[in-house]
């Protein structure tokens, strides 16, 4: 019985601890799909100041017009795209652009 017990406590553990990387690991690549899918319009920041992102007159996602807008509705911007922006259901996973609506709030949210 406790053999089970210590194979039960090494399997949350191990759970436990791949939960942590696999977040982590999904902060980093959602940055790294923003630097290669979203950037180059977007700008690093989030702010659409990039020279591509001024003649599409992309806006910052902090402005509040943008902003305001629930997450299933960047998610859906995202997949289906808007405007001169690609779609990009087929190209992403749904748990990438979970990930990158994620990380482009917090680009919001930095200003």
């Amino acid at each position: 019985m406790r053999t089970n017990f210590r194979k039960l406590l090494l399997c949350a553990a191990a759970l436990a601890v791949g939960a942590m990387l696999t977040s982590s690991a999904y902060a980093q690549t959602a940055a790294e799909l923003y630097k290669t899918k979203c950037a180059s319009c977007h700008g690093a920041d989030g702010k659409g100041d990039t020279a591509i992102g001024k003649k599409l007159g992309v806006k910052a996602f902090s402005d509040p017009e943008i902003a305001k807008n629930p997450d299933q509705v960047w998610s859906d911007i995202t997949k289906t795209g808007k405007g001169k922006m690609p779609a990009y259901a087929g190209k992403l996973t749904d748990d990438q652009i979970k990930d990158l609506v994620k990380f482009m709030r917090s680009l919001a949210k930095s200003k």
